[in-house]
């Protein structure tokens, strides 16, 4: 009999805190549907206590999933009731709370007096704060995972005793995150099998490890750790998340698939949609699949050399150690064009891992159509580039009516724009130092708004001379920041969109008061 093993997915808790990566709330949502697709054991759906938006995104999802649905919070009172406010309509709610361990953690960020006067004082503090949190966590549920943040650089010793304490208070998931990504693979087995044998009660709880990837080992940590006894892993689609990332659902996945030689491992997960999966979390997010990706990236199943494409037409297995149709890499693309309907269209997300309300759909197709028009062709992954914009639209967005440029080798770049805001309409004209500083200029005068372009990007998001042309735009108000996305076959179109949708999630996070970014630890 093969061992099962647990994947936590924290793609929309993690993944989101990558630069540029805010979701929405039905962005979160369609994640979460496909994450069920997927057979994730456990999905991570966000941090209740850090904003309205999270709240309602756990909320959402909980209310309509049959997973064991994650809500993260810190080791505070406030925080697990806000979890609890968001789960308590999941079928299976786990509260997962976490508190720093480390010594460079707790000098940094419990360094007042209250928390005590020495790194001892602070410490007993700390595993107090930990087991009181589990306790009164374990007051709403009985599905309590904790995490000792910074565990890979946490005295053995120490980890050892809140690990026993926390288990003894209700602990049911006891997570050992390797939160800075130091730890060496046999280091880090060492570490969880230590840790195992110190801990007199580790056979009540589930030990889960959580990766991130600064030195490029979160995968190889995370199976040094399986090897080692733990049997929940926690990861995300594509690897995304802080900074340079978590361990990659998918490569973990397959690596326990493809090596079962060597080793007594399953998991639960639906290999044939990860393709899908991480298609659509790239689109959502804006964030690119590197072609040489393992498992999903464009190179993934591809070869050029002479001597690979000889050898992979007598036996596929003389280079590759899977099947594209393992992962569910499509061998062909379906192509809609302006000739298609809504019902084609339709069957067509619904095939990608979409699911559309008929208001949504209705606003998705006039989408499709304006592009049909011009592309003449629209492929899959266009499709998944236009949801990606379409559900990536906050509720209050201001809406371009229509964008006229005016640029040449010999004349003065030009822009007009005229822009919708809820009953509103704004027209105005400017002049740049080129077609798109223009068009920024005429948005700024038209909404009587002026903001610092932090970062602005274009990418082809698609293939061919007729490719959707993706802008990503960063403005910066002070500590906050707020992220725009647009797409068209026109870049300077695509780039209004953008610099748009960032001005209204600037207007929207003022209006509703959103609180400042917290420490979202792990």
């Amino acid at each position: 009999m093969k061992e099962n093993i647990l994947v936590f997915d924290t793609t929309l808790r993690d993944g989101e805190q990558s630069p540029g990566a805010s979701l929405n709330v039905q962005e979160k949502v369609e994640i979460a549907r496909q994450l069920e697709k997927l057979g994730v054991d456990i999905i991570e759906a966000g941090f209740p206590a850090s904003s309205p938006l999270q709240l309602e995104a756990v909320q959402r999802i909980s209310d309509e999933s049959g997973t064991v649905i994650a809500a993260l919070s810190r080791a505070v009172e406030n925080d697990i009731k806000a979890s609890w406010t968001a789960l308590k309509g999941a079928k299976k709610p786990r509260i997962h709370t976490f508190i720093s361990t480390s010594d460079i953690h707790i000098a940094g960020k419990f360094a007042g007096d209250r928390y005590g006067r020495t790194l001892e004082e602070k410490r007993r503090t700390i595993l107090k704060m930990a087991v009181d949190a589990v306790a009164f966590a374990k007051t709403f549920t009985s599905d309590i995972e904790f995490s000792a943040e910074d565990a890979g650089r946490t005295d053995p010793g120490y980890l050892a005793e809140i690990t026993e304490a926390v288990i003894s208070a209700g602990a049911t998931t006891v997570n050992i995150p390797d939160t800075t990504g130091y730890t060496w693979p046999s280091e880090f087995g060492r570490k969880i099998a230590d840790l195992i044998s110190r801990v007199p009660n580790s056979g009540n709880a589930i030990i889960s490890v959580h990766c991130h990837n600064d030195l490029g080992l979160a995968v190889a940590n995370s199976l040094s750790a399986l090897e080692n006894g733990a049997r929940q892993v926690e990861c995300s689609i594509n690897g995304i998340g802080e900074r340079a990332g978590n361990a990659s659902l998918e490569e973990i996945v397959m690596a326990l698939k493809v090596r079962s030689d060597l080793h007594n491992f399953q998991t639960g997960i639906v290999t044939e949609e990860i393709y899908r999966t991480s298609r659509m979390v790239s689109g959502f997010t804006g964030i690119i699949v590197q072609p040489n990706k393992a498992i999903v990236g464009e190179n993934a199943f591809s070869h050029e050399s002479g001597i690979h494409q000889d050898g992979m037409l007598k036996n596929r297995q003389t280079y590759e150690v899977m099947t594209p149709e393992s992962v569910g890499v499509p061998k062909t693309s379906i192509v809609l064009g302006r000739h298609s309907g809504k019902h084609g269209l339709k069957a067509r997300l619904e095939a990608l891992g979409y699911t559309l309300a008929d208001a949504e759909l209705e606003s998705v197709y006039r989408r499709f159509m304006e592009i049909a028009d011009k592309k003449k062709e629209v492929y899959d992954d266009d499709l998944r580039v236009l949801m990606g914009d379409e559900l990536g639209k906050p509720s209050t967005a201001f809406v371009l009516d229509y964008l006229h440029i005016n640029s040449g080798t010999a004349s003065i770049p030009t822009a007009t724009v005229r822009i919708r805001h809820r009953e509103k309409v704004f027209e105005e004209s400017a002049t740049g130092d080129g077609p798109i500083d223009a068009c920024f200029r005429a948005i700024e005068r038209a909404l009587g708004i002026e903001s610092m372009v932090s970062t602005y990007s274009v990418r082809s998001a698609t293939a061919g001379r007729e490719a959707l042309g993706e802008a990503l735009v960063r403005i910066s108000d002070g500590s906050v920041s707020f992220n725009g996305r647009g797409i068209s076959t026109d870049i300077i179109e695509a780039s209004a969109r953008a610099y748009i949708q960032a001005l209204g999630l600037r207007l929207e996070h003022f209006e509703n008061n959103t609180p400042e970014t917290i420490d979202h630890g792990v």
